[in-house]
Order: structure tokens, then C-alpha cells, then sequence
């Protein structure tokens, strides 16, 4: 009994419906040298056609690229699903890989060692091509492990030797929120901030403190972690204080929400009583009442950003940082810019 055709439509049936060889095809989806731009054309119309998709198994065999990038998110699920800024990123991210038919491969894992695991898994059986690295660590058990696993990466957020990185602009966006809440009269700053561990968090600490210490105002630091039970318990701790903060400035927009409940179970008015600052100026800064003072970003051109970063990497351009004053700055992919919104006012003395 004959074996039966596979329904699945191959490199030969593209071929052979476009009248050229195997080869030209695979040059044309592969984005490579050797066909002209009209076959490239009519070879990616005829794929399109006969719903012809990477068969990524076949492809990590042959030696060939795998056709996606894996990211790997530490996270509890039920924090995931309440962060905007990963969808945001994603959405920019497949749409810069999507013409080279390349996918994100996300991972979710509970624990760094489940993380670690996860890294392992893919690289030794050829499923990505590369990674993206989030949330940096100050001491990131993940790049000693890329290193090892010898796969190319890319940093968001921060930049490390031996890695192509896309850095971020935290000092700038410090010295905005400093500046805009000086000018209103503030002194007292109240920080609700993520966990030490991470590096964007360090980082921001150290600009908080030195553009205070030029303008002569106190902050005072509070750490939620990454959940929003902690921002509660880190606002309700700012406001136990002996002295207590006049603006309060959060990491996240999630953490922002969660602060708000706890001021006004307090009887306090924002921004009468007290003010409010937020990072990223996604969707929950604009819903909330009132709409808050945001530190905002394009996460969406990140994520192309960080698309576009992943390909030169896997084409073995020499590691860089892609840095706040260069291309993509004037781009304007890293670009902050500081949104007043009804949740900041001037301090009435």
C-alpha cells in the first residue's frame, strides 16, 4: 500500500508551481542572496498560496535556523496577567519578525532554576534561534548560562559584555520626574519601587538619589517587589512614616493602581493631599481617575527595536549597546517623555 501524501504543502510543491528549483526557493523564504527581487516575489505569493509554513523540526536537523526567538519570563502567571507592558512588547516584536517568518517562542517559568532549565531545553534542541533577555538581574545567573549555551542574545534594558543590548533611559527619566515635581513645589518624594535584584531598579536608585541631593530633597524608598499586594504594603509604608512624602512615585503603572487604593482608604485627595507620579503610561495611567502624571515609552517600538536587534545578532554583528544617545534614541524608541496628567498639583503650603 502506497504511503500516504502528506497534506502539507513543501519547498519541492512551492517549486514546482513557481518553476524554479528547491534552491531559488529556499533563497527566496530564507531572505537570502542569489534570486532576483521579481522570483523573491512571486516565490513568497505562491508560499502564501499553498499555506506552506517552516517546518522548524526538519530545519533544526538540516542545520538551518529554527525560525524563532525564545523569551523567557521568571514570573508568577497571575502577575504576567496583569502587566500591559509584555503585550505591548510582544505586539511590536512579531510585527518586525513577521516578514522573516520568524516567531517569538515564550516560556513561562515559576523559579530562576526553572528558568535556567528552560534556556538549556531550547538551545539543545535547536527550538530558537536566539533569546531575549528581560528584567535584568544586578547578578544575572542567565548570561554566564548564554555564554555557555553559546547562542545569541540580546539585552533589554541593560547593557553587559559580551551582549548586544538595547540600554534603557532611567537616569533621564528620573531627572523628568524630579524636575516636573520641583517645579510644583515638592520636596518630600516617596519611592514604591520593584525588587533590588533587578538591575533597572539599582539603577534608578542611584539617579533618585543623586538628583536629589542636587535639588535638596529627601526620597525615601519603599520596595514592593513585583506584585501588587506588595505596592499596597510598600504604600501604606511610605505613609506610616514620621515624615511623610508629599508625591508619591511608582515604578509601574500596576504598582501605581495598587498605591491609589491605599490613599484614598486613607481619607487622602490626589491631588489635593498628596501627588502621584507613574513609570510607563500604559493603559491603566490613563483609565485611572484621576488620569495620572506618567513617565510614558513607545513599548510597542521597543519591542521592533529588540526584533530588529535579535536579527543583526543572529547574523554575528560584533556585540553593542544600542545606547539612549544613539540611533534609536533619535528614533524615538527609548525616547521618556514626562505626561502631566490631574494626579500632580502644586504643593499648597
Amino acid at each position: 500500500m502506497p504511503a500516504r501524501r502528506s497534506s502539507r504543502p513543501t519547498i519541492a510543491d512551492v517549486a514546482a508551481r513557481a518553476g524554479v528549483s528547491k534552491m531559488a526557493v529556499s533563497f527566496a523564504l530564507n531572505g537570502r542572496d542569489g534570486v532576483s527581487a521579481e522570483t523573491r516575489a512571486r516565490v513568497l505569493r505562491i508560499a502564501d498560496e499553498l499555506g506552506w509554513r517552516p517546518n522548524s523540526a526538519a530545519r533544526a536537523l538540516s542545520g538551518d535556523r529554527a525560525g524563532a526567538f525564545g523569551l523567557v519570563l521568571a514570573k508568577r502567571t497571575d502577575e504576567l496577567a496583569a502587566d500591559t507592558f509584555y503585550m505591548q512588547l510582544l505586539a511590536g516584536l512579531e510585527s518586525a519578525l513577521a516578514p522573516s517568518g520568524t516567531s517569538i517562542a515564550m516560556h513561562i517559568a515559576e523559579s530562576d532554576d526553572a528558568a535556567s532549565e528552560v534556556y538549556r531545553s531550547l538551545a539543545a534542541e535547536r527550538r530558537v534561534d536566539g533569546f531575549l533577555v528581560t528584567d535584568v538581574l544586578v547578578d544575572d545567573p542567565r548570561l554566564p548560562l548564554l555564554t555557555e549555551l553559546r547562542v545569541p542574545a540580546v539585552l533589554l534594558g541593560e547593557s553587559r559584555p559580551g551582549f548586544a543590548a538595547i540600554e534603557g533611559a532611567d537616569a533621564d527619566g528620573v531627572e523628568q520626574i524630579l524636575t516636573h515635581v520641583e517645579l510644583l513645589g515638592h520636596r518630600r518624594i516617596g519611592r514604591v519601587s520593584g525588587s533590588r535584584r533587578l538591575q533597572y531598579v539599582v539603577r534608578r536608585e542611584a539617579a533618585y538619589a543623586a538628583g536629589a541631593a542636587r535639588r535638596g530633597m529627601s526620597i525615601s524608598t519603599a520596595v514592593a517587589e513585583d506584585s501588587f499586594a506588595g505596592a499596597a504594603r510598600a504604600t501604606a509604608e511610605l505613609l506610616d512614616r514620621p515624615v511623610t512624602p508629599t508625591v508619591l512615585v511608582f515604578d509601574t503603572d500596576l504598582f501605581a493602581v495598587a498605591g491609589l487604593g491605599v490613599v484614598r482608604e486613607r481619607g487622602l485627595d490626589v491631588p489635593r493631599d498628596i501627588s502621584v507620579v507613574t513609570w510607563d503610561g500604559s493603559i491603566l495611567s490613563a483609565v485611572t481617575r484621576p488620569v495620572l502624571t506618567s513617565l510614558r515609552r513607545d513599548v510597542v517600538e521597543l519591542g521592533r527595536a529588540a526584533a530588529r536587534a535579535l536579527l543583526l545578532a543572529l547574523e554575528g554583528d560584533a556585540p553593542r549597546a544600542i545606547e539612549d544617545g544613539g540611533s534609536v534614541r533619535e528614533a524615538g524608541v527609548l525616547s521618556l517623555h514626562l505626561t502631566p496628567g490631574g494626579s500632580t498639583a502644586a504643593l499648597e503650603n
